[in-house]
C-alpha cells in the first residue's frame, strides 16, 4: 500500500525533486495552464517572487493550454500564447487535441522548432462544448483513441528528450471512472508522468477533490516507474506535503489556488524544503506586485490590452482585503499604467492581511451532468476521431 509517512525535506535541506523522464525537476510544485491566466507575463511573475522569497525559482511553471490543430495551422493568436521568456527554462507546454494525427504534426513542431522542454496533455475539460463533441475529459473512456493520442505524441517526441506527460479527471462521472485505464494506457504508450484532477468531469470544479483516488492511482501504477502528480484544493502553504504524504503523489500541480496569489509557489516550495514560510503579503505589497503583473501584461501584449487583462485579476489579488467596492471597480476601468498607479497609491503603504487567504477560490460552480455525443458511451474501443471537437477550451 501506498505510505503515508510525512513528506520529509533531504538532509541537505532541498525539497524532494521530481523527475519526469529526462527532466530533472529540483522541485515537485508544478502551475497548471489555466485558459488567460498562465501566460507569461504570470509565469515571470511566479518565479520573480519565488526567487525574491527564497532565492530559488524551483517549479515548473506551464503555458497557457494550445490546441494542437491551431497550432499546426500557425494561428497567430496560439503562436503568441506559446512565447516564453528568457528566464523561463524548462519550457512547459501543454496542448489540448482529440486528434492522433494532429497530435504527431504538433509534437513534431514543437521539437523541430525547439518550442519548449516539455510537453503535457490535456484531458480534463468539463465544458460542455468540448464534451458534447467528444473532447476533454470525455476522450479517456475511448481507450483505444486515447492511447493512439498518447502514442502519437510519444513517437513524435521520440529522440529529442522532451517528455510527453499526461493530465485527466477521474472520469466522466462516477458511473464512468476512467483514470485507472487512463494511467496505465498512458505508462504503456510511453508517457513519462500522468497527473490526475481528483474530481470527476461530473464535478467540475465543485466539491471537495477526491484525494482517495490519487492514492488509488499512485498504488495503480506501482511498478511502472511513471510518476503520479495530484491536481485538487492546494490552496495553502502545507497542502503540497499533506497531499503527498496523504496519498504518496510525486508532485503536486496546483491551479485555482494561485489565482491572485502568485506567491504561493514560494510558501508551498519553503514548506517542502523544511523552511520558514514565506507569511502572507499585507495590501501595500500585493498593491506592488499588481503593478508589477500590470508591467510584464503591458510589455508582452502593449499597454492597452495588457492593463486590460489585468481587470480579470483584480477580485482575486484584493479578496479578503478591506478595500470596499469602489475601489475594486475602479481598478477594473482603469487602461494605463499611470491610472492603475494613481489608483494603487492610496493602499502603498497598508499593512492589512487577507482574511481565510487560502481558501478556495476560482470557478466553482455545482455539479452537472456531462453532455456527451449520441452512442459514446457504447463502444470504449472505437477510436475514431470526434468531429468538431477540436476547439478552444479552459481546460481541466
Amino acid at each position: 500500500m501506498t505510505t503515508t509517512a510525512p513528506v520529509t525535506p533531504a538532509a541537505d535541506g532541498s525539497a524532494p525533486t521530481l523527475n519526469i523522464g529526462g527532466l530533472a525537476l529540483s522541485s515537485p510544485v508544478i502551475l497548471a495552464p489555466m485558459a488567460g491566466v498562465t501566460n507569461m507575463p504570470f509565469r515571470v511573475l511566479c518565479r520573480e517572487i519565488e526567487q525574491e522569497l527564497t532565492g530559488t525559482a524551483s517549479g515548473l511553471y506551464v503555458c497557457e493550454m494550445i490546441t494542437a490543430r491551431a497550432l499546426v495551422a500557425g494561428n497567430p493568436k496560439t503562436l503568441h500564447m506559446t512565447s516564453f521568456a528568457p528566464q523561463e527554462t524548462p519550457r512547459s507546454m501543454q496542448l489540448y487535441t482529440v486528434d492522433p494525427d494532429f497530435t504527431y504534426r504538433a509534437v513534431r513542431q514543437i521539437v523541430e522548432q525547439d518550442m519548449a522542454d516539455h510537453v503535457d496533455m490535456n484531458f480534463g475539460c468539463p465544458v460542455p462544448k468540448v464534451t458534447r463533441k467528444g473532447g476533454g475529459c470525455a476522450i479517456p473512456f475511448k481507450r483505444r483513441l486515447y492511447g493512439n493520442i498518447v502514442a502519437a505524441a510519444v513517437r513524435a517526441a521520440e529522440g529529442s528528450g522532451i517528455p510527453v506527460t499526461v493530465k485527466f479527471r477521474v472520469g466522466i462521472d462516477d458511473e464512468h471512472h476512467t483514470h485507472l485505464d487512463a494511467g496505465r494506457i498512458a505508462a504503456e504508450e510511453g508517457a513519462a508522468a500522468v497527473t490526475l484532477h481528483a474530481r470527476t468531469g461530473a464535478q467540475r470544479y465543485s466539491g471537495a477533490a477526491r484525494w482517495d483516488e490519487i492514492t488509488r492511482l499512485v498504488d495503480h501504477m506501482a511498478g511502472t516507474g511513471v510518476p503520479v502528480l495530484g491536481n485538487g484544493d492546494i490552496f495553502a502553504p502545507d497542502d503540497a506535503a499533506r497531499m503527498m504524504a496523504q496519498t504518496g503523489c510525486a508532485g503536486v500541480e496546483v491551479g485555482r489556488g494561485c489565482l491572485g496569489r502568485p506567491w504561493l509557489f514560494a510558501q508551498l516550495g519553503a514548506q517542502l524544503r523544511g523552511e520558514e514560510v514565506p507569511p502572507e503579503p499585507t495590501l501595500g505589497e500585493v498593491a506592488r506586485i499588481v503593478y508589477r503583473h500590470a508591467e510584464l501584461l503591458a510589455d508582452h501584449n502593449g499597454e492597452d490590452r495588457g492593463v486590460r487583462e489585468l481587470r480579470k485579476h483584480v477580485g482575486w489579488y484584493f479578496r479578503g482585503f478591506p478595500v470596499g467596492g469602489e475601489f475594486r471597480s475602479a481598478l477594473t476601468r482603469v487602461s494605463t499604467l499611470e491610472e492603475l498607479r494613481t489608483q494603487l497609491s492610496p493602499i502603498a503603504d497598508a499593512t492589512d492581511k487577507a482574511s481565510e487567504a487560502d481558501s478556495a477560490r476560482g470557478r466553482q460552480g455545482s455539479a452537472g451532468k456531462i453532455v456527451l455525443p449520441d452512442g459514446w458511451l457504447d463502444d470504449p474501443e472505437d477510436a475514431t476521431v470526434p468531429e468538431g471537437a477540436e476547439v478552444e477550451n479552459n481546460g481541466g
